[in-house]
């Protein structure tokens, strides 16, 4: 059992001899309070007693003392002093307060009324002061017992969990005017677009002279692995064949033909990865299944159909671009929490048939950075919550920050910072977990020159979500999947990342993301609470289940407070944006047409998909509250609606601002993996406004 010190012992035998209001009031310090080598549980008699008069909750366990006080001239039967309950709301611990007696007038310096601590920051104005004073908090003793360390001290956590090392593919590319027919290597792939595939039905044989050209050098097996695989080229579709030695007229050991689908028009070609990137998933997957070390893809066809009708940089660029990324991510595997795991062997790719070039060199380096980001997201989100907490989140923007210091620093506000800042809404929302939350600020200033464009990206980051007291319960409610909450935040470091890597000159970013959990405990928000967001905004929690707006409030306000060009935000927001679009499309949100086409445009380059949705200002009725300024959840029709619109209040008028609801594409059910969603879309959305775009 741990001891006072002699300044707490003092203190109590103050506050044995003194009266509520009257001399002999005592503030207490931290000097005052239990030796940090003390346990201070309130199983501690002389703990229980300081606490009990000071109307305190005890940090160790949690219990709440109430006060027993006098009455004057009051005697009950038995002679003693009749008592009255006075009931006080629990102070906010991590004040420090001074150790000096006072009067009962000498008030000014202690928090007058509880509320204007409490839960979610609000105040009540028209509410008389009350005369309550808290003791310093009571940090758990390093030698304690009774208390357990914070679970973010090191990824040791909970489960004793680590994460290895993540496999990340490291694979050469290049372009090469080499014939397919004599490329050595271990896997080609012949790309065609549907057109490309017809053949001649009395004969059998391709109508694409290029094509049956290739189909004769192997003695017809092209043909044949076409017919039985029943390929018609849609995009994904593939086939492949072994090839035994001197049996064809090629020299690698595998041949496939994959689909790109039909063929899109030069400008869809120009601004598009989307059909390149899924025919290097394709390729991929087959290099993983064979333990290839080499591999090559070639566009079959004549004329418009093969690299000729590519004619222009930007075209052959995307598919550099399309074919790189998409083995990158194809071939990348989260391994790290598996007691085994499989080398990756691919190490090189070459496209065939197009001359190399300064641009294409570019367009890989720049589609390598860019996987990094999005692998970087991938880990993220596929990590489980026992091992990426709000603690461990922070830990990953500034080393973010520290791998890219030379354009890149990092914020990263406790706990006291953000209750400093007003941010009731975020905090609130943060109050049930064990976990303190932190609020990341990441700054990337172009390596020269003033930038020109201030933009501001943000995050969800709810490392779990239970749902809170509105827990999330029953068939469908995903909370086993609950982790992936803070995908949208994961994209915003994945986008740091890569832009901390590829330096767009001429614009600043800064990346934000309010991280912590919404769980349930006694000290956590209850349907039914008002919090106050940091621009003075009330909000009336009707569902401790929407937490990510919540969060997102006090981010907004914080980012419109930088003085920003534009904000786009980031969430897996609502599950009724996925019913509205499936999986494999992300809601955008906005009232400014410009972001729009903007976001539009990037996302088209990206190979993502976005697609916008209105924001019906008369669905504000529906968040009315009678005793705030808003509910925050409105009914159950145009929920995502909703949810922009509630988040519109927290942007300050004439900022360009995008919001986008992601709860569908950021997760891959059928491998259940994130996806990386978004952070391409980013990434180009942040380039375009680059000094050096074009």
């Amino acid at each position: 059992m741990g001891s006072f010190s002699a300044a707490a012992a003092e203190s109590v035998a103050l506050l044995r001899a003194g009266t509520r209001g009257g001399v002999g009031v005592v503030r207490l310090t931290a000097a005052a309070a239990i030796d940090t080598t003390a346990v201070d549980c309130c199983r501690s008699s002389a703990a229980s007693e300081l606490l009990r008069r000071c109307n305190d909750v005890c940090t160790a366990c949690s219990r709440q003392f109430l006060t027993s006080v006098p009455t004057k001239s009051q005697t009950n039967l038995s002679g003693r002093p009749k008592t009255r309950r006075r009931v006080f709301f629990p102070a906010t611990h991590g004040l420090s307060l001074s150790a000096t007696s006072a009067s009962s007038s000498d008030f000014s310096g202690l928090p007058h009324s509880v509320e204007l601590q409490a839960l979610g920051l609000s105040s009540v104005r028209s509410l008389p002061r009350r005369r309550c004073f808290t003791t310093a908090a009571m940090a758990p003793s390093t030698a304690a017992i009774a208390s357990p360390p914070p679970r973010e001290v090191s990824l040791e956590t909970l489960g004793l969990t680590k994460a290895g090392t993540p496999l990340i593919p490291a694979i050469r590319f290049a372009a090469s005017l080499t014939s397919p027919l004599v490329w050595v290597g271990d896997v080609l792939v012949l790309l065609v677009w549907e057109e490309t595939i017809a053949k001649d039905e009395s004969s059998g044989k391709f109508l694409d002279s290029e094509l049956a050209s290739i189909d004769d050098s192997t003695g017809g097996l092209l043909a044949e692995i076409v017919a039985e695989g029943d390929f018609k080229g849609k995009a994904g579709q593939s086939v492949f064949a072994r090839l035994g030695k001197g049996t064809s007229g090629l020299s690698c050991k595998r041949v496939g033909v994959v689909g790109l689908g039909k063929r899109k028009s030069n400008e869809d070609l120009e601004t598009g990865v989307a059909p390149w990137r899924t025919a290097g998933s394709v390729l991929a997957a087959t290099a993983k299944s064979c333990n290839a070390h080499s591999a090559a893809a070639f566009l079959l066809g004549s004329g418009d159909s093969g690299w000729a009708g590519l004619s222009s940089n930007k075209s052959r660029v995307a598919a550099a671009k399309g074919l790189s990324s998409g083995l990158v991510l194809g071939c990348f595997e989260d391994t790290r929490f598996k007691s085994e795991s499989k080398k990756l062997t691919l190490e090189s790719l070459q496209i065939l048939g197009i001359a190399p070039s300064a641009e294409l060199d570019a367009a890989f380096q720049t589609s390598v950075k860019i996987c990094d980001g999005i692998m970087l997201t991938r880990q993220l989100v596929n990590a489980p919550p026992n091992v990426l907490t709000p603690g461990a989140f922070a830990d990953v923007a500034v080393a973010i920050a520290t791998n890219h210091a030379d354009v890149m620093s990092a914020t990263i506000l406790e706990k006291s910072d953000c209750e400093r800042l007003g941010m009731g809404a975020f905090l609130g929302v943060a109050a049930a977990s064990t976990l303190p939350p932190k609020f990341v600020h990441l700054k990337y200033v172009p390596p020269s020159g003033k930038p020109t464009k201030r933009l501001a990206i943000i995050g969800k980051a709810l490392t779990f979500d239970s749902g809170g007291y509105n827990i999330k319960a029953g068939v469908g409610s995903m909370i086993e999947l609950m982790k992936f909450d803070m995908a949208g935040a994961g994209a915003v470091l994945g986008a740091a990342d890569a832009i901390g890597s590829l330096k767009p000159e001429g614009v600043e970013i800064h990346f934000i993301a309010a991280a912590c959990e919404n769980m349930v405990s006694g000290s956590g928000m209850r349907p039914g609470d008002i919090l106050t967001a940091s621009n003075g905004k009330t909000i009336e929690v009707n569902n401790t289940d929407a937490e990510g707006r919540l969060t997102l409030a006090d981010a907004l306000v914080y980012a419109c407070n930088l003085e920003v060009d534009a904000i786009v935000d980031i969430a897996t927001l609502t599950g009724a944006c996925i019913v509205a679009l499936g999986n494999d499309i992300g809601g955008m949100f906005t009232p400014h047409d410009s972001i729009a086409d903007e976001l539009q445009r990037a996302a088209k380059l990206a190979g993502e998909k976005l697609w916008r949705l209105p924001m019906e200002e008369a669905y504000m009725e529906t968040i009315k509250s009678s005793v705030a300024d808003m509910l925050n959840t409105g009914g159950r029709a145009g929920g995502s609606i909703i949810a922009a619109l509630f988040l519109k209040e927290f942007v300050r008028e004439g900022i360009p601002w995008a919001h986008l609801d992601v709860a569908g594409p950021v997760w891959d059910n059928k491998k259940s993996v994130g996806t990386g969603f978004a952070v391409a879309t980013l990434v180009e959305w942040a380039s375009t406004h680059s000094s050096g775009a074009s």
